[in-house]
């Protein structure tokens, strides 16, 4: 079988892992949604259905602009330093929820 890319996913899936990690560490799915919402510009995420990750985050309404300030690593990288624009959001939302899940206030996940 052929390893399908991340981008390639149905975003519901990828959304129910993202929703999942936060839950699990003792978070909210609202707290999930609002950090998503926050960084793609996104207002119902519930009517996204049949889109796939890769298109959810290059169709994103309104990137944050705020999103330079996400920093630090994930899977070893640093998000700063990624040069493919895809990847990058791709990344900044890890770090986002990753930061959620690990008990960061929302106010300063947020930015």
């Amino acid at each position: 079988m052929a390893r399908q890319s991340v981008f390639e996913m149905p975003f519901e899936k990828v959304y129910q892992c993202l929703v999942t990690k936060v839950v699990k560490k003792g978070r909210t799915q609202a707290e999930a949604d609002e950090v998503i919402r926050w960084l793609t510009g996104y207002a119902d995420l519930g009517s996204l259905n049949g889109l796939t990750y890769g298109d959810f985050l290059s169709s994103a309404p309104a990137w944050n602009p705020r999103s330079d300030l996400i920093t630090g690593t994930v899977c070893g990288i640093r998000v700063e330093e990624i040069s493919d624009s895809l990847t990058k959001k791709m990344r900044q939302l890890d770090k986002l929820i990753d930061e959620l899940a690990k008990g960061k206030p929302l106010e300063k996940v947020l930015r």
